[in-house]
């Protein structure tokens, strides 16, 4: 069975074909466009109606070429900026009639447990995703989950609250990252904790590359490598302190994601200090995997 999954992140679209046999998934395709839905929420938390037809457009393309190399079923799920758009309804509808996909509107929670499915295996872990609009933190064994939780704390939501100029800024930015962690962080740490953490999403992806100095794209480098704490603050303070023309043309970069990288980074180092995270494995898996696992296999 060949199946595709499209999600409708608050920074990018991605796309996943992947066949389901044996009990496994196996990648057949992978694809992006930066379609950054949480930047056209207007001040009355309405997506714009020039990101309702471009997302029309992208999910239809993405679909037929899912389509043409053979996938029998297409799934369309968005997270959350979608979760947060007042006019969520007009949005589902609008790709309704343009695409024939119904859209599945994940719920923080939901979102938390597809990428937790997507990225662990067998073994206990703990998880953090850290996408546009939220970030989800995720602790469990495959499908028993101890902790699960999305919280609003994105890194595009972040850009738009405080902008970065220097590093002294970029501190302030995992500070108010932490005052937003804070009313979950002692029900976290009451856990066991997890032997082994993974990191799931842009910026983690963008922190392996930059550290390995390897280009963003290079997943052979980038999926499983270990990164640590102190790796994630020089990077922080290193890119904070440089205009955004340099930081563009750093291989590990896109330039789509370059002006919000390091607010992902404050993000990501307020989670390993207050979490007390020495280092993370970065996984490229994640909630576009857990949707066609949960859909297809046991």
């Amino acid at each position: 069975m060949r199946a595709a999954a499209i999600g409708i992140g608050s920074n990018s679209l991605r796309m996943l074909v992947a066949d389901m046999k044996d009990a496994q998934l196996h990648r057949v395709l992978r694809d992006r466009e930066g379609l950054r839905v949480f930047a056209a929420l207007d001040e009355h938390g309405d997506i714009s109606m020039d990101m309702i037809l471009q997302a029309c457009r992208s999910v239809g393309a993405m679909a037929e070429k899912a389509r043409a190399i053979g996938a029998e079923e297409v799934f369309l799920f968005a997270t959350s900026a979608v979760r947060d758009a007042q006019n969520q309804l007009e949005f589902s509808q609008s790709l309704f009639q343009a695409t024939g996909l119904k859209l599945d509107i994940c719920t923080g929670e939901r979102e938390a447990k597809l990428s937790f499915l997507g990225s662990t295996g067998a073994q206990r872990s703990g998880m953090i995703d850290i996408g546009g609009g939220s970030t989800e933190i995720v602790i469990g064994e495959e499908k028993t989950i101890e902790f699960a939780d999305s919280l609003q704390m994105g890194a595009v939501r972040l850009y738009r609250w405080m902008p970065i100029g220097n590093a002294e800024d970029a501190h302030a930015v995992a500070r108010k990252a932490a005052e937003i962690l804070q009313p979950r962080k002692n029900e976290i740490l009451a856990l066991t904790q997890p032997k082994e953490w993974v990191g799931v999403g842009g910026t983690f992806t963008t922190a392996a590359a930059c550290a390995q100095n390897v280009h963003w794209n290079d997943r052979e480098h980038i999926h499983g490598y270990s990164i640590s704490r102190e790796q994630v603050e020089r990077m922080m303070e290193q890119m904070a302190d440089m205009p955004l023309e340099k930081r563009v043309t750093l291989p590990g970069v896109q330039a789509q994601r370059a002006d919000i990288i390091v607010h992902g980074f404050a993000i990501l180092l307020c989670c390993m200090d207050e979490l007390k995270i020495a280092q993370i494995t970065v996984s490229e898996n994640g909630n576009l995997e857990g949707y066609l696992k949960l859909k297809f296999l046991p």
